[in-house]
């Protein structure tokens, strides 16, 4: 009888576990599907924004423009596409958050940065406006979808777990971006003419398509804040209202201001660096080849790094983490001022590669700890206005000293400025007062 009496009882248990296997099963399944569309949505940022179509319209599309023109057009497309997508933020965000749309709403962003980025395929030699139209849209469609994917980031992390989670979505962007633009770069280099670059504009289509299914299928949306009726036509007004709201409440959150002013300051930094590397290189007379090879190296130094910053952050927290992170950027600034050889440039893209995605992915789970767990989609959106608009005094920084002092030296290590004054208002941020006035603690 005490024999069979013990049995009933350890079957509990053994229950339990299993339900516990089942729910670890289903939390990894849904960080792993939320992981894969960063892989799959990074191959735009790396082929199309960043690699190929920027010379495929300058040597192709707008070859019969005169010299300067093309880079001009190019660059107001880029600030016209940035701006709408930084005041539609909002609003959409905050659309998502009162309808429960999250998913769909990634899902339309999506699809239209896919369908653009496939129709360049059809882009040839003179085609410079549609190039033009279909890039903006692309960007635009890139943009707004990762509102919606980094405001489903507190959902899938579990408890404490949220930079681990963050800095695995970068690490698996690098890896799947790089190796998409590896494959691109090899085929436009063995495939004769414009196909080889074509193709790779359908590439980036497929595989972006193909890595956001998991995502759709495995993670479940997030309620609503406010359950509407079916078939309601008041989802604008009411995100409309929450908006106004959200503008109104955020002054009570003073942690998450400060730490918005401090990402605003050092992401212009990083943002620099990223927009200004490559004509910095080229400057200093390093080839095309070699560019884009440092290129490649900082996307696969950038996923294990990545990983790191995630356990680091595990016993020095979030914030010590970032500081971490900018002092390297600093002395990456100030070891720019030497660069002369290519060498030079790969051993600085290596450094760039170790705390580019840490300091990226710790910022957005530290500011993801610190929002309202209702109103992600909304504040996720304000952190991307932040990101948008952070890129704007670096460069222009930059531009203004090489001006005057006739060399881009200076102006490369003027960056220093923005991540020492970054680091001097993380300090400032309370991140454990921050998390409690979210109301996201246990």
């Amino acid at each position: 009888m005490r024999s069979f009496v013990k049995y009933l009882f350890s079957q509990k248990p053994r229950t339990v576990r299993m339900n516990s296997m089942r729910a670890r099963d289903e939390t990894s399944r849904m960080i792993n599907a939320w992981c894969l569309y960063d892989a799959g949505n990074s191959a735009f940022a790396t082929t199309v924004m960043a690699a190929v179509l920027p010379v495929y319209f300058r040597e192709v599309a707008a070859v019969a423009l005169p010299a300067h023109l093309p880079s001009t057009l190019w660059g107001y497309t880029s600030s016209l596409s940035l701006l709408f997508g930084a005041i539609l933020a909002p609003i959409l965000g905050s659309m998502a958050d009162v309808s429960g749309s999250k998913k769909r709403f990634l899902s339309a962003f999506t699809l239209l940065g896919v369908l653009s980025t496939a129709l360049l395929f059809f882009i040839g030699s003179g085609d410079w406006l549609p190039a033009l139209v279909l890039y903006a849209i692309g960007s635009l469609g890139f943009s707004l979808s990762m509102i919606f994917y980094d405001s489903l980031l507190p959902h899938v992390a579990p408890p404490g777990q949220i930079n681990i989670v963050s800095s695995k979505g970068y690490a698996w962007g690098y890896l799947g971006g790089g190796t998409l633009l590896a494959v691109n770069l090899a085929a436009i280099t063995f495939i004769p003419g414009t196909l080889g670059a074509r193709l790779s504009f359908v590439s980036v289509a497929v595989w972006w398509s193909i890595f956001t299914i998991p995502l759709l299928m495995f993670i479940p949306e997030p309620p609503p804040e406010y359950p509407l009726p079916k078939g309601s036509r008041e989802i604008l007004t009411l995100g409309f209202r929450q908006l106004a709201d959200t503008f109104r409440q955020m002054r009570s959150y003073r942690e998450l201001l400060i730490f918005l002013a401090a990402y605003w300051l050092y992401n212009d930094g990083v943002g620099t660096i990223i927009k200004m590397a490559a004509i910095y290189g080229a400057d200093k007379g390093i080839g095309m080849t070699q560019l884009v090879g440092a290129l490649l190296i900082t996307q696969f130094v950038g996923a294990p790094f990545a990983i790191l910053f995630g356990r680091l952050s595990l016993s020095l927290g979030g914030k010590r983490t970032i500081t971490i992170g900018l002092a390297w950027y600093s002395a990456i600034s100030l070891g720019a001022f030497f660069l002369e050889k290519a060498w030079h440039f790969w051993v600085l893209a290596i450094a760039v590669g170790m705390v580019q995605g840490g300091v990226q992915a710790i910022s957005r789970s530290t500011y993801g700890m610190m929002i309202p767990r209702a109103k992600t989609g909304e504040f996720f959106a304000f952190y991307d206005v932040f990101s948008k608009f952070s890129g704007v005094a670096g460069p222009a920084l930059f531009a203004l000293l090489t001006q005057i002092t006739g060399s881009p030296r200076l102006g490369i290590s003027s960056l220093v400025l923005f991540f020492g004054g970054g680091i001097y208002l993380l300090q400032k941020v309370d991140v454990e007062k921050g998390i409690e006035k979210a109301g996201n603690h246990p």
